[in-house]
């Protein structure tokens, strides 16, 4: 679905309820508003249940400042009107109170956007904007003075978070990375010393993001590409209501043939994706008019090494993503389950982008299904899909347990002895 050809007002509803939905804003918590190609200002009312509104509920602010709708726009429309004066290449605002961020504003310190690349495109460095009453034209000032510095994050000390983008989508896809990227470093912190990415390399390494590949012209699609392509669809979008991507992260694809794959396109709504937006690769030419996933040479070079793999999930879950932006091993041998699925997981060196796909593709074999990259993502492989996302689950809950326990004490791993009765019990290499 694309977001942006429906109405203003329909998009504030859509993505309101996903901000609440999510637990990322409250009952009475938040505000969204989008500037129209007329110059009237959408946006959501104030004092409304945020659980329930639909586009009915949204107000339209005139030029002249004529209001229409029928409750009261929010409280804090000043600061959105004055964003748009200072940064007329906006047209989207979102403002909420996501818990993470919150946890920032209220020790007045700026979450890091250089522990991953992908953070760091997505998201740039983040602003804070000074302590000011709600709804004041004060507040407006300093939330403007953020934004006219070309920023278009603004943490907004003891309060929450204001982001801003060109459209609705990114600015709710910036908003999403930016909470995730906030509580992987708070987790980070919880199991080890968090380490950054310098930002000269990231800015030089920048342009290798897109993957300049031929094109072919794909005239049909056989009956397996289709199920593959909803398939993809599908993993996707319950990945993203487990809370293992975000709508704009995440990569995804299915082996089709020797030398063919099918993979998710590049930065589209993960929870929205159709099959007719997955992108189809064939003997290193990609689908003529669409941009495959920005990690398709690793996909690539994953199978024209690996022909027993078949499925593959490149994605920061934000608990996984904790290793990786520290020095602290991810142990596969906190209970069975988490050993039969994870095995020893290898860390790259390097973020992937840094690394040759070949590299990054070697490091794979039958005794080792998932690889960390550091400062970057969990690559997960298998036979099919299903058994790629309960890897990928089983992953991301394993770690999430050891953040927990290290409050009660010292992690005892299952014994060499415990894991040859797993390895002989359940057939593992």
């Amino acid at each position: 679905m694309n977001l942006n050809m429906l109405h203003p007002a329909e998009q504030l509803a859509i993505i309101i309820k996903r901000v609440y939905n999510q637990r990322r804003t409250t009952t009475s918590g938040g505000n969204i508003s989008i500037k129209d190609e007329n110059g009237d200002m959408w946006i959501t009312p104030g004092a409304i249940d945020k659980g329930n509104l639909t586009k009915d509920d949204m107000i339209c602010i005139k030029p002249d400042g004529t209001i229409i709708g029928r409750h009261k726009p929010s409280s804090e429309y000043p600061f959105h009107q004055r964003i748009y004066e200072v940064r007329p290449d906006l047209r989207a605002v979102l403002h909420a109170h996501p818990s993470a961020l919150v946890a920032f504003s209220i020790v007045r310190k700026l979450p890091d956007t250089t522990l991953t690349p992908q953070i760091y495109y997505e998201c740039g460095k983040p602003g804070m904007a000074k302590y000011a009453m709600t709804g004041s034209e004060e507040l407006g000032e300093k939330i403007a003075e953020v934004f006219a510095q070309n920023l278009n994050v603004a943490i907004l000390e003891n309060h929450g978070v204001v982001v801003g983008a060109g459209c609705l989508q990114d600015a709710f896809g910036l908003f999403e990375t930016m909470e995730s990227a906030a509580r992987m470093e708070i987790n980070a912190t919880t199991i080890g010393s968090k380490k950054s990415l310098d930002v000269e390399l990231l800015e030089s390494c920048r342009e290798t993001q897109a993957s300049e590949l031929p094109e072919f012209v794909c005239e049909s699609y056989s009956s397996a590409e289709k199920e593959a392509r909803k398939t993809i669809c599908d993993f996707a979008a319950r990945a993203y209501r487990q809370e293992l991507i975000n709508s704009v992260q995440g990569s995804f694809s299915e082996r089709t043939g020797e030398h063919s794959f099918v993979i998710t396109p590049h930065h589209c709504d993960r929870l929205s994706l159709e099959p007719a937006d997955i992108v189809s690769v064939e003997n290193g030419a990609v689908e003529k008019g669409k941009v495959p996933s920005a990690m398709v040479l690793i996909h690539e070079a994953i199978y024209e090494q690996h022909p027993e793999i078949h499925n593959i999930i490149i994605c920061q879950p934000m608990n996984v993503t904790a290793f990786a932006v520290t020095d602290t091993p991810l142990d596969s041998r906190t209970i069975p389950e988490s050993y039969i699925n994870m095995r020893d997981i290898p860390r790259l060196p390097k973020p992937i982008m840094m690394l040759d796909a070949k590299e990054v593709a070697a490091a794979f074999n039958e005794s080792t299904p998932i690889v960390l990259a550091q400062n970057d993502s969990v690559i997960v492989t298998g036979d099919n899909m299903l058994q790629v996302f309960d890897r990928l689950e089983v992953a991301e809950y394993s770690a999430m347990s050891i953040i927990m326990s290290k409050n009660q004490g010292e992690m005892v791993p299952i014994d060499e002895k415990g894991l040859e009765d797993i390895r002989k019990g359940f057939h593992l290499k």
